[in-house]
């Protein structure tokens, strides 16, 4: 049993990191402000007990002191709205980087010896190697949202080499599934459900990314950790392949069980300022320590298209 700690545990991805740690015996406290995250998410295990939530701001004060006796941080919260950081970039830089400086500082000041990020394929920018591995260079991210979770990636890692911390970076493809309060599937869904007969698809269409269910990519995250005992371990975590848009709306209209519906692109390569058109991580370094994805880009949009509909 380990004593843990995640960050973001009522949102999306900490929610059910939170169901594997409890299924593992861990002793997980959750910090949420709820801002995005769902107290629902975790209802079940406040009902038996088995997590327990403190419902905090990483911006303010009276969450420090929880951390006494921690072991592991998981640092999931934070801002993911790419779109958005292009039009008011203030929050990315508090919600992404300055919470994470702080959750370094309160672990610096309690002696928590290891922390695991959630960072982003983002950091990669426009690659031109592609599958992308971890040792691409040069990091020039297009979003600030890419550029403050690169910024958390140096912070961690000067923490771990200057007070003898550990960490595990993970740089996210597309995840997705039950429980997603946002996203392309997420979007999809919703503006059907307001015209079923058109559809608004930002960009092209043909953007390419790589997606992989969340329970996947929860099972990479701890596997890794299980796994690499660097001072700083670096991983990307993705699908072996790449999906369009154009083909995520076909796949949504049918599991909607609609047809006839009109497409509408509003043009260019790019949906939005700071959309990465072509994404594909290579998750060789993973598979070198025995894990390779389950499921690829394809099934894992079906599934999380049934998972989001109910």
């Amino acid at each position: 049993m380990m004593r843990c700690m995640v960050t973001g545990g009522a949102g999306f991805i900490g929610s059910h990191l939170a169901d594997a740690l409890v299924a593992r015996g861990d002793d997980v406290l959750v910090i949420d402000s709820l801002r995005t995250g769902s107290e629902d998410n975790l209802r079940g295990h406040l009902s038996r007990g088995s997590i327990r939530l403190l419902r905090r701001d990483l911006l303010g004060d009276g969450w420090q002191d929880s951390l006494t006796g921690i072991r592991r941080v998981y640092h999931l919260a934070a801002d993911p709205d790419v779109r958005q950081s292009a039009v008011s970039p203030e929050s990315q830089v508090q919600q992404n980087l300055l919470a994470t400086w702080r959750v370094l500082e309160a672990m610096r000041e309690a002696a928590v010896p290891e922390i695991v990020f959630t960072s982003t394929s983002t950091v990669y920018g426009d690659a031109t190697v592609i599958p992308t591995p971890e040792e691409y260079a040069p990091l020039e991210p297009i979003s600030v949202y890419g550029a403050t979770k690169l910024a958390c990636e140096a912070l961690i890692s000067s923490y771990c080499h200057s007070f003898g911390m550990q960490a595990w970076i993970y740089r996210f493809a597309n995840i997705i599934g039950e429980r997603s309060n946002h996203g392309v599937i997420w979007d999809f869904i919703h503006k059907l459900r307001q015209d079923p007969r058109n559809l608004e698809i930002l960009g092209d269409g043909r953007q390419s990314k790589s997606y992989l269910e969340v329970s996947a990519c929860v099972d990479a995250m701890l596997y890794a950790a299980d796994h690499s005992d660097r001072r700083v371990n670096t991983f990307n975590i993705g699908s072996d392949d790449w999906i369009d848009v154009r083909t995520i709306a076909d796949l949504v209209v049918e599991g909607m069980g609609l047809s006839g519906v009109t497409y509408r692109f509003t043009g260019g390569e790019r949906g939005w300022v700071g959309d990465v058109p072509r994404m594909q991580l290579s998750v060789e370094k993973l598979r070198t320590l025995g894990w390779k994805p389950s499921i690829d880009s394809g099934e894992s949009v079906k599934r999380a298209v049934s998972a989001m509909l109910g």
